[in-house]
């Protein structure tokens, strides 16, 4: 797990990084987050809805749901989204 001087450090790194690349690059990938984000997020819930519509619920649909949210959970451990 990391310490928080090593969290710290990378987010420099990623603000460095940030700062000294071409600034349309920089912006391709603000926007690519935030779309992933955003995409996760109605991909989870589209899949709940979904779910709770079928005759039998908890099935695949929500088993997706829940690999959705896994990747929402993933995607908030990221730097990005704080430096974005």
């Amino acid at each position: 797990m990391m310490t928080t001087a090593d969290k710290k450090a990378n987010e420099k790194i990623l603000r460095d990084a940030f700062r000294t690349m071409d600034p349309h690059q920089a912006q391709e990938i603000r926007e690519s987050y935030y779309k992933a984000i955003e995409g996760i997020h109605a991909l989870a819930e589209l899949l709940e809805i979904a779910d709770a519509q079928q005759p039998q619920t908890a099935g695949p649909l929500l088993t997706e749901h829940l690999l959705a949210c896994e990747a929402i959970d993933a995607m908030k451990k990221s730097l990005l989204g704080k430096i974005l």
